[in-house]
């Protein structure tokens, strides 16, 4: 699929989105594009922001089967891989597919599940696979994870492991809506008189993949991915982090700036993608030092320095012009 015919779609998306979903046009954006890289998303942000909506209404925008699983303390691995069976008819033990067998996963409020049950996570999300007993089972392609997250209350929750966060290709906020995306939100419930926001699929799950192929052919200039590379080594030598970005986070910047040049409908990226998507792509990864915690230092604003101060490339300049 061309670049244009992928803009084109992408924009129709998004205004199928709008429809449901009110003042969260840079999340959904940054959401679709970590799904044409083929990542995964966080939603992290206190309740009643519209997150499980917004996630609902780009599963069916996008034409991917979409199941929905409420975390608990008490659930377990067997609850979302699936387990073996015993079945009379056979007189063996038949495998059942778990609620992970979709296009789209959402997990929500996955930090109120325990450690154990997020691992559960970390394969399909790595691999596309569960391995349950020793077997394992491919997941429907393409296959992919939205969680949300409550990070106001901790009674209660489990803090996600860094392993687990950094399968995470984006971790977004979503924000309170200003005073007429609020209004607007209610316009919209009184007028279509019931609760569900409903959208209708703009594409399906096979032009999807042609679209994620599609992405995959753009090629980015060296001194783009080195601008990548750069950043995540000044993360590893800040004086306030204490774990800075692994290989995957520059990966994840350099998948994630070719999506956003991608929607933006160039066939080359700038450093300007690159720096547009460095906070939600790296803040999660990175662990700060007691003493930067402590002090109340936000991750956020550190990438944001960083940003400032690694120089980025000139290779862009005349193609900006």
């Amino acid at each position: 699929m061309t670049i244009p015919e992928i803009t084109a779609l992408v924009a129709d998306i998004r205004t199928e989105v709008a429809t449901a979903v009110v003042g969260m046009e840079e999340a959904i954006e940054l959401a679709l594009a970590a799904i044409l890289a083929g990542g995964h998303t966080l939603f992290e942000d206190v309740p009643g922001l519209g997150k499980t909506l917004a996630a609902r209404s780009i599963a069916t925008a996008i034409g991917l089967d979409f199941r929905r699983l409420q975390c608990t303390p008490d659930l377990l691995p067997a609850d979302i891989t699936g387990s073996f069976i015993y079945a009379p008819r056979t007189t063996s033990f038949e495998f059942r597919p778990g609620p992970l067998f979709t296009g789209l996963f959402l997990a929500d409020e996955i930090n109120r599940t325990a450690p154990k049950t997020q691992s559960a996570l970390l394969e399909a999300m790595a691999e596309g696979q569960v391995t349950v007993e020793g077997n394992s089972f491919a997941l429907p392609r393409p296959f992919h994870v939205i969680a949300t997250a409550n990070p106001v209350e901790y009674e209660g929750t489990y803090a996600l492991p860094e392993a687990q966060l950094d399968r995470f290709m984006v971790r977004l906020r979503v924000g309170y809506p200003g005073r007429d995306g609020e209004q607007q939100v209610l316009l919209n419930r009184v007028a279509r008189r019931r609760e569900r926001a409903d959208v209708c699929a703009v594409v399906n799950a096979a032009t999807l993949t042609r679209m994620q192929a599609g992405v995959e052919t753009v090629t980015v200039e060296a001194d783009v991915i080195r601008y990548c590379v750069d950043l995540a080594e000044a993360t590893r030598t800040h004086p306030a982090i204490s774990v800075g970005a692994s290989p995957r986070g520059s990966q994840a910047l350099l998948l994630m700036a070719r999506s956003i040049a991608v929607i933006a409908g160039r066939d080359f990226v700038l450093p300007e993608d690159v720096k547009r998507v460095a906070v939600p792509v790296l803040a999660h990864r990175l662990s700060l030092t007691t003493q930067a915690w402590a002090a109340g230092t936000n991750v956020a604003d550190v990438v944001k320095e960083i940003v400032e101060r690694v120089p980025g490339p000139q290779v862009a300049a005349a193609r900006r012009a």
